[in-house]
């Protein structure tokens, strides 16, 4: 069984974030969503609130899994015993990142591959950051998320 993690902050998850993650769990055996602890960002939701949305996002797709996790990408995929991981690629910036992080993934964890799956046409420019920011500035992401996302921005901004 090919088991692959999928991780990222995913603060919030978009549209974007469930084509890479549908399309994923059509070429795998079983995804594992990390959602990442990532405590150097500011984060508009909590670890545990991220890792709920996740979950109801993805509750349709029988193969998927959510898990938070804390430190090094690395040591998240050895704990749960996958060597592949699903990255997804918007622009040729995130290309560098991604290249970059695959060669460091490489060595701390020998063996492990990474797979890029660039978005829909429809969701290229989408990133958490945008959705956040147009959010946070009273601006209609209905679009860009899954619905149980948009209420829980709703209710989040206006507080």
């Amino acid at each position: 069984m090919k088991k692959v993690i999928y991780p990222g902050t995913f603060d919030p998850i978009t549209n974007g974030h469930l084509d890479i993650i549908t399309r994923a769990a059509n070429m795998f055996d079983q995804i594992i969503i990390g959602v990442a602890a990532s405590p150097s960002k500011k984060t508009l939701f909590s670890l545990e609130e991220r890792v709920k949305l996740v979950e109801e996002s993805t509750a349709h797709l029988s193969n998927v899994s959510t898990a938070g996790f804390s430190g090094l990408l690395v040591d998240f995929a050895r704990e749960q015993e996958a060597n592949v991981l699903v990255r997804g690629l918007r622009t040729t910036v995130d290309f560098e990142y991604e290249f970059g992080l695959t060669s460091m993934y490489r060595k701390l964890l020998p063996g492990v591959e990474s797979v890029f799956l660039t978005p829909a046409e429809e969701y290229a420019f989408l990133s958490s950051t945008i959705v956040r920011e147009v959010a946070i500035h009273g601006g209609d992401v209905e679009q860009f998320v899954p619905k149980c996302v948009y209420t829980a921005i709703k209710t989040k901004v206006a507080k």
